[in-house]
């Protein structure tokens, strides 16, 4: 039994016109939607985040430093629910230690609800000599108020 060998199978050079509008279509960028224009940051409030710890201690040194605050000066606090702010005032009632950090008085922590261990977002404004502690509570529900996490609270997408 003689077997007759197949003929190769060469495909044809010519390309078939709706390969060729493939490629044309291919060759083209669908339109995209520009993206919202992202806002920069302030340059003049500096950053960090801090854990406040037994004694109501809480510091992040790059926006002390920023600040400028030293051992000895005094600051006047005043707080609400989840945020507390300190301004350098020569006739405040809390004198900033040698080793710059902020000490929130135990009735402030009390009054807007922070305790130990809870991180907080500090917010250094230089030219207005204050620094402001929020709770991530009050950082989360900005961001909600904003409409970022619609179904946070356990709904379902």
């Amino acid at each position: 039994m003689t077997a007759r060998p197949l003929a190769p199978v060469i495909p044809s050079s010519a390309v078939p016109a709706a390969r060729q509008r493939a490629r044309a279509a291919a060759g083209r960028r669908l339109p995209l939607a520009e993206p919202a224009p992202v806002p920069s940051l302030p340059e003049d409030v500096v950053y960090g985040i801090g854990r406040i710890d037994a004694s109501g201690r809480v510091a992040d040194q790059g926006v002390l430093s920023a600040l400028g605050w030293a051992g000895g000066d005094r600051l006047t606090l005043t707080a609400e629910a989840g945020v507390v702010t300190a301004r350098r005032d020569p006739g405040g009632m809390v004198t900033v230690p040698e080793r710059a950090y902020l000490v929130i008085p135990a009735a402030l922590r009390r009054r807007c609800g922070l305790e130990p261990g809870d991180r907080v977002l500090l917010a250094g404004a230089p030219a207005d000599e204050t620094l402001t502690a929020y709770s991530l509570a009050v950082v989360h529900e900005a961001i909600r108020a904003r409409g970022v996490f619609p179904h946070a609270h356990g709904g379902q997408p």
